[in-house]
């Protein structure tokens, strides 16, 4: 049955409330946490992807990927007050749908922080080769071990994307021994970004040539099913660049007045990096062009693919947008701030990383969650004795996140992160339309307002933007959870710790995030 093995609501309730939270954050303060959280490595990573899909409609697809987050954002708040604690979309559909359908929440979840992981760490490798090293070293890394064969815009030579993996074994390594950030340091990268582009919209925004927007949707707003281009193509890749803004839901017990503040901190926050974000791809774009490479059937060539690293080595597109690694200090150093793209370049290098530390402390205790349930092996919960971290799962998941970001590229790692992402917030909606119905007088901190407009249109929203992904992507989604049912039936749902009526303890771990992104 589907709806079997619920965990209680009350048992879980019972356990978070043991922890008084205070109630200190205000509708700023959760603003600014919001921004923090999102402006990351999409805006850095993705300008040039984007813009092989849609062309100067990357400014519509920024609005489109914000719109379906606020509403599903608004989703998140209402949950996250009721059951405050670890595990996410898989804690709330434990307890709400089950654990057959937590599981798969869970599954995808782990695809989702894995290979956004992977991401971050080849966008920091670009960042690192094409500032560091070049700019500032004179140094050029051989083709062959400074991208992975299919790498956005590089030769066909590549092979593999050493960078990236040093990166993602050193945070491994981070985790490991339980380091880290303080709330002091991840402001200050928080800043970092945020100046970054703000210079970056203050350089390009004055010399902007709006001859360079037309056409403005060169692959139309619709691009076609499975073809993951036009301005819906591109919004749901660039739907990347807001994912972290359910951190703000999560602090809905710790802010004062959660019925006002939370939903101004929500909305307050994706709008003004929707803002941000649409000023950065116009600048962008006005100054050097974002027109996609075309292939012979009038498509645009897919964002990643060896067709488009073919065409982005001929001379004419040397210094085209959309086949550059390291797009925002690219456009600077065309436009004659080489100094000042350089900086951002840096700003990338230095503030990258806390973004794969994120996202791996995520997918590794999501992982221990599951393990200390019971559905997965013993062995993936089990805590260092010195360090008090999952050691196990943490260099499994370490190993996994340096294979992906070694051979494949940015655009398509994004894709596929989104899948899983789509689906855990389309599975949050549901959760909070039935807890309306099964639970209507359980406390709320927050209430979502319009709740039977509001997670209907994120449920289509989710749905939509996965169905305008490439079909490469949307595959990998059905295919990861048949693996993930296969293991379910297997070992999960026979060992299962609620199915066998043991009682949760809680483990000796360090459950505190290093930051956010």
């Amino acid at each position: 049955m589907i709806f079997g093995r619920v965990k209680s609501l009350d048992a879980i309730l019972a356990t978070a409330e043991k922890k008084s939270l205070h109630r200190t954050l205000g509708a700023f303060q959760l603003t600014l946490f919001g921004i923090g959280c999102v402006i990351g490595t999409g805006i850095f990573a993705l300008t040039a992807a984007g813009a092989q899909k849609a062309g100067p409609g990357l400014m519509l697809a920024f609005a489109i990927a914000g719109a379906i987050c606020i509403v599903a954002a608004l989703c998140y708040a209402e949950i996250a007050s009721m059951i405050p604690v670890a595990g996410s979309a898989y804690t709330y559909t434990y307890a709400v749908m089950g654990e057959l359908l937590a599981w798969t929440v869970g599954w995808a979840l782990v695809l989702e922080y894995a290979v956004a992981a992977s991401a971050v760490a080849v966008t920091w490798s670009d960042y690192f080769q094409g500032t560091v090293l070049r700019e500032f070293l004179g140094i050029h890394l051989p083709t062959w071990l400074g991208a992975g064969p299919l790498a956005l815009g590089g030769s066909p030579g590549g092979f593999v994307n050493l960078p990236a993996i040093v990166i993602a074994m050193g945070i491994t390594g981070l985790l490991i021994v339980g380091t880290t950030e303080s709330a002091r340091l991840n402001t200050v990268l928080v800043a970092i970004k945020v100046v970054a582009l703000t210079a970056f919209i203050i350089l390009t925004l004055p010399v902007v040539d709006t001859a360079r927007f037309n056409p403005f949707l060169p692959a139309g707003v619709f691009g076609g099913f499975g073809t993951g281009v036009g301005a819906v193509g591109a919004a749901a890749t660039i739907f990347f660049a807001y994912v972290g803004f359910d951190a703000v839901s999560t602090a809905a017990e710790e802010t004062k007045n959660p019925q006002r503040n939370v939903p101004i901190g929500l909305i307050a926050s994706l709008l003004f990096c929707t803002v941000f974000y649409i000023l950065v791809a116009a600048g962008a774009i006005g100054t050097i062009g974002g027109q996609p490479i075309m292939g012979p059937n009038g498509i645009p060539f897919p964002a990643g693919s060896e067709e488009l690293a073919r065409q982005c080595a001929l001379p004419q597109y040397g210094e085209a947008l959309v086949c550059s690694r390291e797009a925002l200090a690219h456009v600077l150093r065309v436009i004659g701030f080489s100094t000042v793209g350089n900086m951002l370049g840096i700003a990338a290098f230095v503030a990258l990383p806390s973004v794969i530390l994120v996202l791996m402390f995520g997918q590794t205790r999501i992982f221990f969650v599951m393990s200390r349930d019971g559905l997965l092996p013993e062995v993936l919960s089990r805590v260092h004795p010195r360090f008090k971290t999952p050691h196990i799962v943490t260099a499994i998941t370490g190993t996994a996140v340096a294979l992906a970001a070694a051979f494949l590229p940015v655009g398509q790692l994004a894709d596929i992160a989104n899948a899983g992402t789509l689906y855990a917030f389309m599975m949050v909606a549901i959760a909070v339309l039935i807890l309306r119905r099964t639970e209507p007088n359980r406390k709320r901190a927050f209430r979502t307002p319009a709740i039977w407009l509001v997670a209907p249109a994120t449920i289509a929203g989710c749905v939509f933007l996965f169905f305008n992904l490439p079909s490469a992507a949307m595959l990998v989604l059905p295919l990861w959870g048949a693996a993930g049912l296969v293991i379910y039936f297997l070992y999960g749902r026979r060992m299962s710790h609620l199915g066998r009526g043991i009682t949760d303890t809680d483990d000796d771990i360090d459950m505190i995030p290093p930051g956010s992104q």
